[in-house]
């Protein structure tokens, strides 16, 4: 797997006192016949909820012309593990999937049903976390600055000739 920051943090407004604090970084894995599936966990934190969010699933270098299924394996609404393929991907007809905005809570198992790959699925690590008092405090300061009237500045009086 491979994770780079992209340094962009949400704030979101559920209307409860601590507010969640949102945090993205850009994730990717290569799955192959050398390594077919990848689990990915999060950290096991109390106050931290791991989510992927995948977005494309695409067919890499060197792949040979055969179908290459991928399928994810995670928890549904009633906590029970189910596995479902995302996508059916062949060089020849179609070499990427464009997943739009697929988010799965951790724990999730990815993983290369039939072919030899390589196929690369990427996406979003998210991260969410209750935000503390103290960036609380500065979201209101920013606030208050971005609540304050601007008063606009006139122009000086010509003194008129008489």
């Amino acid at each position: 797997m491979s994770c780079g920051d992209l340094d962009h943090e949400h704030g979101t407004d559920c209307g409860a006192m601590s507010q969640p604090k949102l945090e993205s970084f850009l994730f990717s894995c290569e799955l192959s016949s050398k390594v077919p599936f990848y689990t990915f966990q999060g950290d096991e934190e109390e106050d931290l909820e791991h989510f992927l969010e995948l977005r494309t699933v695409c067919i890499g270098e060197g792949a040979k012309e055969e179908s290459n299924v991928v399928e994810v394996t995670a928890k549904n609404h009633l906590g029970k593990t189910i596995s479902v393929p995302i996508a059916h991907l062949h060089i020849n007809c179609l070499p990427m999937v464009s997943l739009g905005e697929f988010e799965l809570k951790a724990p999730i198992t990815i993983r290369l049903k039939a072919g030899t790959g390589p196929v690369t699925v990427s996406g979003l690590h998210l991260i969410a976390s209750e935000a503390s008092e103290a960036d609380s405090e500065e979201e209101d300061d920013d606030e208050e600055l971005d609540d304050e009237e601007i008063v606009p500045i006139m122009p000086a009086k010509k003194k008129q000739k008489s």
